[in-house]
């Protein structure tokens, strides 16, 4: 059954836009942040990408707004035995293209995240499954390598291709097939129409949606990085609402009586994640010179570090009141939250202290490389941490640079340590931990995101005692354990939650909700009737 929430959300809106007319209930313009890096959506893990291809492809499970999970194309689900999931599909569901929708796309999908690359890969939602059985055209049986008690949470990023379009491409011709319209039929609420990498993707509404016919009849995601270019052109009517609104123009646009904004918090979390590798490429001495080691392996520069930053300063003044300061990676709401860890109190006298007894009493120069369009206030606090940093004696070069050009050169190793906010998307501690807290192993499909070399055998054996854990108890003390340790070895420093804020034409349009993951879809906006 369709979750209620989401039913309610298309009926009102169809329903708003028979009552606001023709003219004003066509196109939904919205400025986004950042689109699609590919119209493939298996290319990547990213959230911006992940939100836009949602409106062209549905996924097994749904994510609802506080990331409770509901029926997506899997109607329902259930345990058969400790290594076994069955979810039976949803009828009557078809492609774009006309074609049924049945378990051997479902199945196809799932083959094919397993052998996909990119900047970030998908198999991280995909790495427990161990062979898939079709028990008939709607019901699908997933085998585990183990007991795999969240399998349903990390469906809700399994986007569900049509077998027949996809059949032959390889990895080197997928995104031209994809991108040009070819292969890119979902069953999602609108079909996809076209796309200008960096700059728009449109999509057209499905009139035969099995979720109920959307209000809008195109929907423009318009990509505008620059903060306030994004709050210019919603001023100027040249969008109807924007997202992630920059925190200095919360306050004006609230007491204008033309615009509404809708605030909430959010799941990510700016975090400095520090390469654990025994050369490093971005980290010399103070006159240039090469070290004899990574400074980043000692666990008194990873405190010192620590210790010089000012939780609450970069909350407040660089992210403008719109942040929270973070103990760890995964905030309250999330399963496996640890409430016994607690906030650092900044200490400089004690980081120049911890960084002499390393063996730098003069400090060494590194790059600090953070994302500066991703999220809201990345930039401000990347800026602001390097100006802490350099409190304690660490010569920085702060780098912020797009998510699009930083992301792959941390995957190419390229770099030396990274400040951007990660999302636990799915609801439970696992989904980050298992991908980052544990050693990078091909083999047990663990750590696909710890590219800087953290290794700990003691995590490692918790993380994989939590993911075959089905007591709900047992897992969530697993998990906090988890949190605990991989906290007090500071290879990932957790900085501050981040705050997300939506601003909208109020005589055009109003949104629904804003959700803790901050993506945004068309059918939770409605427009207003005039």
């Amino acid at each position: 059954m369709l979750s209620d929430i989401r039913r309610f959300a298309l009926a009102t809106a169809a329903a708003s836009a028979l009552l606001a007319g023709a003219a004003s209930a066509q196109t939904l313009t919205m400025g986004a942040i950042a689109g699609p890096e590919s119209i493939d959506p298996h290319y990547t893990a990213t959230g911006t990408h992940s939100e836009a291809l949602k409106h062209v492809f549905d996924t097994l499970t749904h994510s609802g707004d506080r990331l409770q999970i509901e029926p997506g194309l899997a109607e329902s689900w259930r345990i058969v035995n400790p290594t076994t999931w069955e979810f039976r599909l949803r009828r009557g569901v078809t492609f774009h293209d006309g074609s049924d929708m049945t378990a051997e796309d479902v199945a196809a999908s799932i083959r094919r995240m397993q052998t996909l690359s990119g900047p970030n890969p998908t198999r991280i939602y995909v790495r427990r499954v161990q062979e898939v059985r079709i028990v008939d055209p709607h019901t699908i049986q997933v085998i585990t390598d183990g007991p795999a008690p969240t399998l349903p949470n990390d469906f809700i990023r399994l986007f569900v291709v049509s077998a027949r379009a996809t059949a032959g491409l390889t990895p080197e011709n997928s995104n031209e097939a994809f991108n040009s319209g070819r292969a890119a039929i979902g069953t999602g609420p609108y079909r996809f129409g076209s796309w200008t990498p960096r700059e728009q993707f449109t999509v057209e509404r499905n009139d035969g949606y099995w979720g109920g016919r959307p209000a809008w009849a195109r929907h423009v995601r318009r990509e505008i990085a620059n903060p306030a270019a994004r709050v210019a052109q919603l001023r100027t009517g040249q969008v109807d609402m924007i997202v992630r609104v920059p925190a200095a123009d919360v306050p004006t646009l609230e007491r204008d009586r033309n615009m509404t904004v809708l605030k909430a918090e959010t799941v990510y979390v700016f975090n400095l994640a520090l390469d654990q590798r025994e050369t490093t490429p971005q980290v010399t001495a103070r006159d240039g010179s090469r070290l004899a080691a990574n400074p980043y392996r000692d666990p008194r520069v990873r405190e010192a570090i620590d210790l010089a930053l000012d939780r609450r300063a970069l909350a407040e003044v660089a992210m403008e009141g719109m942040g929270t300061p973070q103990s760890q990676m995964v905030t309250p709401g999330i399963f496996g939250y640890n409430p016994a860890i607690q906030i650092p109190t900044p200490n400089v006298a004690r980081a120049r202290q911890l960084l002499a007894e390393a063996g730098y009493p003069n400090g060494f120069r590194m790059v600090l490389n953070f994302t500066n369009n991703r999220l809201p206030g990345d930039n401000g606090v990347g800026t602001s941490m390097a100006q802490m940093l350099a409190r304690v004696g660490i010569e920085v070069q702060a780098a912020g640079q797009p998510a699009a050009v930083i992301f792959p050169a941390r995957a190419r190793g390229e770099l030396s340590n990274i400040m951007a906010g990660w999302g636990t998307l799915t609801g439970e501690a696992n989904y980050y931990y298992s991908a980052n807290a544990h050693t990078n192993n091909r083999e047990l499909r663990l750590g696909a995101f710890n590219w800087y070399g953290y290794s700990n055998p003691e995590i490692d054996r918790l993380i994989q005692a939590a993911n075959v854990e089905l007591d709900e108890a047992k897992r969530r003390e697993l998990l906090q354990q988890v949190g605990a340790l991989f906290m007090a070895e500071r290879v990932v420093i957790p900085i501050a939650a981040v705050g997300s804020a939506w601003a909208m034409r109020r005589d055009r349009v109003t949104l629904r909700v804003g959700r803790s993951d901050e993506e945004t879809y068309a059918w939770d906006v409605t427009p207003v009737a005039r």
